[in-house]
């Protein structure tokens, strides 16, 4: 692969990101797509719908994944998910953490950019606020504290801790037989329990859960298939252009919001260079954007109060230690890493439900107090 040729590929790999994402913003604003909002619609009225959304995107990004597993494009073993160091505590800590922070700040990474898109501002600020704490605890002071503690506490896992590939060492199986396999029937025992509720039918749903779900597949062959090199000219080694991971990535939005801002700050630095993560993130507000414009949906928002700017600033905080410590988000670690069947993932993600849950309950209680008193 000549220097020439990485340029290109770079830079169709950059717009391929940027337009994916674009529709991950559309289609996120279009059909009020939100993890956090999924949570709090069954907590408090018991309505799936919007969960019906985020697990049949679940099944469409794992479905597409394994499918491309099996046809030899990608390996799950080339994605930071699927690492051969199982570090439980931080995705059980970490999920803890970005859970209970996204209920304080009115949704998760992708929410805050698709109401940055729509105009909120107070998500603006969230999005300030969770990159500068995300790029902490990648490379500053949090970062310190989370490689002595809860980074220290690891599982080693030699084959790689992606279930193809445990599953294949113990049996002998090719993993792109049993990524198939165990992918196929995760997919579609998700679709299944979505599609056999009316609310799972709807267009909304088929939308959110269909279009979403295709994005993150459509950003892994991207990066994993498009922006592969057998051989980088600089390094003599397998390359995957334009990631900041230096590995194979999908949509995940919290280190990339920290990347945004470093590129924003340093533009001037010739070593800032755009990546996947870096585009997604201009994409997915852009997206958003055209969409609240085109509906008419399109509102400035600020803070109500000291009280939600406060509540704000906290959960821009916790996510971005959390989103980080865990290596992803509900769409990093929920949608993209799920879809390696990565054991790190199945916990992360647990962890944010249970944290998410936890934060409703605080709010249900602190509620329930004012009311009494």
């Amino acid at each position: 692969m000549q220097d020439i040729d990485v340029h290109a590929i770079a830079t169709r790999v950059l717009w391929a990101a940027f337009l994916l994402s674009m529709a991950f913003g559309a289609i996120s604003q279009r059909t009020h797509f939100c993890t956090m909002g999924a949570l709090a619609d069954v907590f408090n009225m018991g309505d799936w719908t919007r969960m019906r959304m985020w697990v049949l995107a679940m099944a469409v990004a794992m479905l597409g994944f394994n499918a491309m597993v099996a046809l030899g494009w990608l390996d799950a073993g080339n994605s930071i998910y699927a690492s051969p160091r199982l570090r439980w505590l931080s995705a059980l800590v970490g999920g803890l953490l970005f859970g209970f922070g996204m209920v304080l700040g009115s949704g998760c990474g992708s929410k805050t950019l698709v109401r940055v898109g729509g105009g909120s501002l107070k998500s603006l600020v969230v999005f300030v606020v969770m990159g500068l704490v995300a790029f902490a605890t990648l490379k500053g002071i949090t970062a310190v504290a989370r490689v002595w503690t809860v980074d220290a506490v690891a599982a080693d896992v030699p084959p790689g801790q992606d279930l193809p590939s445990l599953l294949s060492a113990a049996t002998g199986i090719a993993k792109q037989t049993l990524a198939l396999a165990i992918g196929g029937v995760l997919a579609t025992a998700m679709a299944l329990w979505v599609l056999m509720r009316p609310e799972g039918r709807s267009a909304e749903v088929l939308l959110a859960g269909i279009g979403i779900g295709a994005v993150v597949a459509g950003v892994w062959w991207v990066s994993g298939q498009l922006g592969h090199g057998a051989q980088d000219p600089n390094t003599l080694q397998e390359a995957f252009v334009a990631t900041n991971s230096q590995r194979m990535e999908s949509l995940t939005f919290v280190a990339p919001l920290a990347y945004t801002l470093d590129w924003l700050m340093f533009y001037s630095d010739r070593s800032k260079v755009l990546t996947i993560g870096i585009v997604s993130t201009f994409g997915v507000v852009a997206g958003s954007a055209l969409v609240a414009l085109a509906t008419r949906a399109f509102r400035w928002e600020g803070f109500r109060g000291a009280e939600d700017t406060a509540n704000h600033l906290a959960g821009a905080v916790l996510m971005g230690v959390g989103g980080v410590t865990a290596l992803g988000c509900t769409i990093g670690q929920g949608l993209s890493g799920l879809s390696t069947l990565a054991i790190g993932s199945f916990i992360a993600l647990g962890s944010i439900i249970a944290g998410a849950l936890a934060a409703l309950r605080y709010q249900a209680w602190r509620v329930q107090r004012e009311q009494s008193s």
